[in-house]
């Protein structure tokens, strides 16, 4: 079978994921091979590595980014463990539909510490890949639909980028209609209301030449600022 060529995203290098193991976590390398589809794996900046930071920095759209956030879900006083995949241009309905969808009393997203521990991947760059066969994986419908989205390596320092359809197609993995709902923009300030010029403010006033042929220029030159114009 032939590999595709690296994918054009933003202004990193693309190279495939099987030939840097060394950008992965250990449970997403062990995952890796079970794919379908071709991965592509960029090193980036350890800093640089959350969405907002990552999409200004190396110029890939917001579009074609996805984050993947753990929940934590309460139901019969036992606490469980889920994943959410969705476009960085929206924010996941945890308190909707996940909670609905796995008939929980309560969802909420899970701690860090315990979201680091129990994946085995480290903060900012948990990913759907690997993560703990137990855990439910819900992925916006968006997201499978995308020909191609960026989502974590399971480190700080690198992305995978990869098609939709292969998130879709993990083991555990629920493709859910409207998982993930716009991201409300702040609201706009009101442009600022015209100034209005006082009758003494106009073009021919204190300290402006009129027409040098009017009889009155004198008069107009002289005359204080809370003169009429008439």
């Amino acid at each position: 079978m032939t590999t595709p060529p690296p994918p054009v995203l933003g202004s990193l290098t693309w190279v495939p994921a099987a030939e840097r193991p060394d950008l992965l976590g250990g449970p997403v390398a062990a995952a890796l091979p079970s794919l379908p589809g071709p991965v592509w794996v960029a090193p980036v900046d350890d800093d640089l590595a959350d969405t907002a930071a990552f999409t200004e920095a190396y110029g890939v759209p917001l579009a074609a980014s996805a984050n993947c956030v753990v929940v934590a879900t309460r139901r019969a006083g036992q606490t469980a463990l889920a994943a959410c995949v969705v476009l960085a241009t929206t924010r996941a309905d945890v308190n909707g539909l996940v909670r609905r969808h796995l008939g929980a009393r309560k969802a909420s997203f899970a701690p860090q510490d315990v979201a680091v521990a129990e994946s085995g991947m480290a903060y900012g760059g948990i990913t759907p890949i690997g993560l703990p066969p137990s855990w439910p994986v819900l992925v916006d419908a968006a997201v499978a639909a995308a020909g191609l989205v960026v989502v974590g390596s399971g480190t700080r320092g690198a992305k995978l980028a990869l098609p939709g359809a292969a998130l879709a197609a993990l083991p555990a993995a629920e493709v859910l209609q409207d998982l993930g709902l716009p991201v409300e923009q702040p609201p706009q300030p009101a442009p600022p209301a015209p100034v209005e010029r006082a009758p003494d403010d106009g073009d021919v006033g204190w300290g402006e030449r009129p027409d040098e042929r009017d009889p009155d220029r004198r008069w107009l030159e002289d005359r204080p600022p809370h003169w009429g114009t008439d």
